[in-house]
């Protein structure tokens, strides 16, 4: 047997040491505890300022921190590394994926590709991985890229259950859940302990939808037995209950902070179901006793979000505005959701100007949103917001930016539209709106006589005699109705804009009488018509005798 000397075990047990110090911080940032990640990697680099492994990982514990990501630490920490290893791949890798970050695609692709020849094939499956990661990981990233290195990286590793979760995260960020899936299921092939596989594998069911939940939750059950500690399935499991179940919301998010950091990101959720159970006053001063005991460390940025939402329940749009853009200054704009947009947009248009930046911020909203009924919604309900308002020209404005997003809109949607823009006086905009109508429901009522009050709108002094036609219309239909009754709050307006039409603007004073005494068919108590009758009567006997009529009332 061949002996093994001390020295020689000591740098045995050293290196098993200090890979298990890398693996425990590569937990800690699986487990999206970066603080604690951080603890780990600096006591390696103070150990040992030039552990370029360790330097590479504590500078993805600034990246991959979506909610507070410092790329300005990142780049200082690699760059100052560089210095001293110039041809490092790590943290050649590590450059390339601030530089994406920046938007410095062409230069992040030229670092990826020297760390990658600077190589040898022994070594590299960890370069791959960590370039494959890099173009996940940043919004200009490239997924195929990605791919394409992290099967290299498979090829030569294939018993990697991480590389095979981050092929998943390539696919699913190509939306091709399929292959995604299969990959994580590889992953539980050479690692059934990996809880984020199992986690990945529940979020591609639950964006199926309504009837796979059963399915996405058996997935969510077996991240958490796979590993009690995986906390990301517990805040995930926290927002999921947050609108549909507060206290099962509350009984996962005690989970996710027995096994989290403890920083202000724990306090803003408690803080959250403050909110969403309508506590709003008590949802501030939470929020405002998270930031304020924050320390040294930046506040989770949802927190200024939180205050800006709670202030809107509570109907105060300044301070709603003035959190609005706090939380938006400080969020990583990858986190800026459709619905913070859409919000801030009804808030904007509280004041006096804003109409244009809250155009902007919806359309943000509408772009962002894969939800077709989501989009509806957002624009519905700033519209809403406008017509409750009283602010008919904006509510005109969003009501007809619905018709084009929906193309199955209906009488309601039409309505809102032209009814807003008729109350604004925007009568040609009202007009375009019910001749839509008209066209959809060529049958009912409602349109032609909003279309002909439109076009009164348009035709002031009726000279032009713009809505005698869709009165006509009107006329027309109502002759198919047998209960006259139901439908004269239309029939008998119709009547006497004609009868007004052919006395003051064609001086036909019979037609003007066929029509009055029409209205007094349908009903003869009309106080108006019978006076109308009077006057006609006077206008005719002295017509016959060779005088002159006054006009009609």
């Amino acid at each position: 047997m061949k002996k093994i000397s001390l020295v020689t075990l000591f740098i045995l047990m050293a290196g098993a040491l200090w890979a298990q110090s890398i693996d425990e911080g590569k937990k800690f940032i699986n487990y999206e505890r970066w603080e604690s990640a951080q603890g780990v990697f600096n006591k390696m680099i103070a150990a040992n300022p030039n552990n370029i492994e360790a330097i590479y990982w504590l500078g993805q514990t600034y990246i991959q921190n979506s909610d507070n990501p410092d790329t300005t630490a990142a780049l200082a920490l690699y760059q100052k590394a560089l210095q001293a290893n110039p041809n490092a791949p790590l943290l050649m890798v590590g450059v390339g994926e601030v530089e994406l970050m920046q938007g410095k695609t062409n230069d992040a692709r030229n670092r990826f590709e020297a760390a990658i020849n600077l190589t040898k094939k022994r070594d590299l499956d960890p370069i791959l991985l960590a370039v494959g990661r890099a173009n996940i990981d940043t919004k200009a990233g490239d997924a195929l890229y990605a791919i394409d290195k992290l099967k290299d990286a498979a090829e030569k590793n294939k018993k990697s259950a991480e590389i095979m979760v981050a092929l998943g995260d390539a696919y699913r960020k190509m939306i091709d859940g399929a292959n995604a899936t299969l990959s994580y299921q590889s992953a539980l092939m050479l690692d059934p302990k990996d809880a984020r596989a199992d986690f990945m594998i529940g979020r591609i069911y639950e964006t199926q939808g309504y009837g796979q939940e059963s399915i996405y939750m058996k997935y969510y059950e077996d991240a958490i037995a796979a590993d009690p500690n995986f906390a990301p399935v517990y805040y995930w499991l926290y927002g999921y209950y947050y609108q549909r179940d507060v206290n099962k919301s509350r009984e996962y998010l005690n989970k996710y902070i027995a096994v989290a950091d403890q920083d202000s990101k724990n306090c803003y959720a408690e803080a959250s179901l403050l909110y969403v159970s309508k506590l709003y006053q008590e949802a501030i001063n939470k929020a405002d006793a998270c930031i304020n005991g924050a320390g040294q460390t930046k506040p989770f940025p949802n927190l200024y979000g939180l205050k800006a939402y709670a202030y809107d329940k509570l109907h105060d749009s300044a301070n709603a505005r003035k959190y609005f853009e706090e939380f938006f200054q400080k969020v990583n704009p990858e986190k800026i959701g459709p619905a913070d947009y859409a919000n801030y947009a009804r808030v904007l248009l509280q004041f006096p100007g804003m109409d244009s930046l809250a155009a902007l911020n919806m359309d943000k909203a509408i772009s962002l949103d894969t939800v077709p009924a989501k989009k509806l919604e957002y624009v519905k309900d700033l519209a809403k917001s406008q017509w409750n308002a009283k602010k008919y020209q904006e509510a005109g404005k969003w009501y007809t930016k619905l018709l084009s997003l929906d193309k199955n809109y209906g009488k309601v949607d039409l309505y809102y539209a032209g009814y807003s823009d008729y109350l604004a006086s925007n009568y040609v905009g009202a007009d375009s709106i019910f001749t839509l109508y008209q066209q959809k429901y060529p049958d009912d009522l409602f349109g032609w006589y909003l279309g002909a009050r439109s076009k009164e709108g348009i035709d002031s002094t009726g000279a032009n005699g713009l809505a005698l036609n869709d009165y006509n219309k009107i006329v027309e239909i109502s002759q198919g109705i047998a209960n006259k009754d139901s439908i004269k709050d239309k029939l008998i307006p119709s009547y006497r804009y004609m009868v007004a039409y052919y006395y003051n603007i064609k001086h036909d004073t019979n037609k003007a009488v066929e029509y009055n005494n029409k209205i007094l068919e349908v009903d003869p108590a009309d106080a108006t018509a019978l006076k109308n009758k009077e006057a006609f009567e006077a206008v005719l006997k002295k017509q016959n005798a060779g005088g002159k009529g006054a006009a009609t009332k």
